[in-house]
């Protein structure tokens, strides 16, 4: 645990891309709420405990604006997650705006409705991957980690799938988490690739969401240029980078013990959803928790926040809290209730909830019946951590059958 004045600092080290830091837990034991320094450098609470993390998760004091942002502390030096974000004025209007304009789009019957589409999507990019086979070992990140979710989020945005790299470029840059000028230069690039498509769809509209945002548009003069560009960046960031991270790491987990994958290969479609479950509470992000700001003075956890102050929920800690979760760092599908945090709680839970789950309960069955015997070509200490990005996750998960 690096130190300043006693101050621990974020992003801590972890053995493995499998595990999590232990500073967690031992700051847990401390208290369920912790002063710490940011990646940047600058104050924060890193709330560690599960009943701590739901709590400020469903408290309305809470938010992503700041009411004197230049004050604020900074998260990191990315374009995303670096620091406030919205107005503070209107953040809670703001909010339930983008919720109604998006809630049909990825609603569970959506989801349902797009179920063979994206299996359909998940088989093309299995053939690639056996395509892939030569005489050494297939990245599977390359192959489906990282283009199935590109694949589906672009269909349901309306972005051309032919642009990939060129998003795929501005999504590495934006959350690198000292990338600083070049960040928010591929953010702008990012914001104007967005307000170029929505030009083609407001002259073309098309049934997909960026059409729907256009429309809205037509109907509220206060959602401008700039919010749509804003949204449809961020919805097309974090609509593959999550479920990409955890695509690759759901993977390792199945492949690191053959007894684990056997099971889940012997019976995919009984043993899928409690699986994905698991994979969700288990997969560990980048290290810096999701960001809110006080907007008022809040006692969480025995611990007074004053208003502006930096909150980190840490839900790769709660989602490990002995407290809640039996054996908290062993992978079991059998766990029920599995009462994780991956998505968050309450009125800011993840708007794209239902779409990873149904690419997650698609991707894995498919993989593990075209690939029985799948198995990692090296060591899981040898998959090296993206330390550095916003989103977490590995840069390659080698795989041999």
């Amino acid at each position: 645990m690096t130190t300043t004045e006693e101050t621990p600092r974020l992003p801590f080290a972890r053995a493995n891309a499998l595990a999590i830091a232990p500073d967690y837990e031992v700051l847990r034991q401390q208290a369920p709420v912790t002063r710490v320094l940011t990646p940047a450098g600058d104050p924060a609470w890193l709330v560690t405990s599960y009943e701590e993390a739901k709590e400020v998760f469903r408290d309305r004091r809470f938010g992503r604006s700041h009411p004197a942002p230049e004050q604020a502390s900074r998260i990191s030096y990315a374009a995303v997650q670096d620091g406030p974000s919205g107005d503070f004025e209107t953040e809670e209007h703001v909010h339930k705006r983008m919720r109604r304009m998006l809630a049909p789009a990825f609603s569970a019957p959506r989801m349902r409705a797009l179920g063979d589409r994206i299996a359909e999507l998940t088989d093309r990019c299995l053939d690639d991957l056996e395509a892939a086979r030569g005489d050494g070992p297939v990245d599977l990140t390359d192959f489906l980690a990282f283009p199935l979710p590109v694949l589906v989020i672009c269909e349901l945005l309306g972005v051309p799938y032919a642009d990939r790299e060129h998003f795929r470029g501005l999504s590495e840059r934006i959350a690198v988490m000292d990338g600083g000028e070049d960040a928010q230069a591929a953010m702008a690039e990012f914001m104007a690739y967005m307000t170029k498509l929505a030009d083609a769809k407001r002259a073309d509209p098309q049934p997909d969401v960026i059409s729907d945002m256009v429309a809205v548009q037509a109907d509220d003069p206060t959602f401008t240029d700039e919010d749509l560009a804003r949204m449809g960046a961020g919805l097309l960031f974090a609509g593959h980078e999550t479920t990409s991270t955890r695509i690759a790491m759901g993977t390792l987990f199945l492949l690191t013990d053959t007894a684990r994958r056997d099971r889940f290969a012997a019976d995919p479609d009984g043993e899928v959803n409690q699986t994905v479950e698991e994979i969700l509470r288990l997969t560990a992000t980048s290290g810096t928790g999701l960001l809110r700001y006080a907007h008022e003075d809040v006692e969480i956890g025995g611990v007074r926040i004053m208003r502006g102050d930096a909150v980190l929920i840490s839900s790769d800690a709660a989602n490990r809290d002995a407290a809640v979760f039996a054996d908290p760092d062993g992978f079991d599908p059998d766990r029920t209730p599995n009462v994780h945090l991956a998505f968050g709680t309450g009125a800011h839970v993840c708007i794209g909830a239902n779409l990873a789950r149904t690419e997650l309960r698609t991707v894995f069955p498919k993989l593990f019946r075209r690939f029985p015997g799948l198995r990692l070509a090296v060591g899981i200490d040898e998959i090296p951590i993206r330390t550095n990005r916003v989103a977490g996750g590995v840069e390659r998960v080698p795989v041999e059958w």
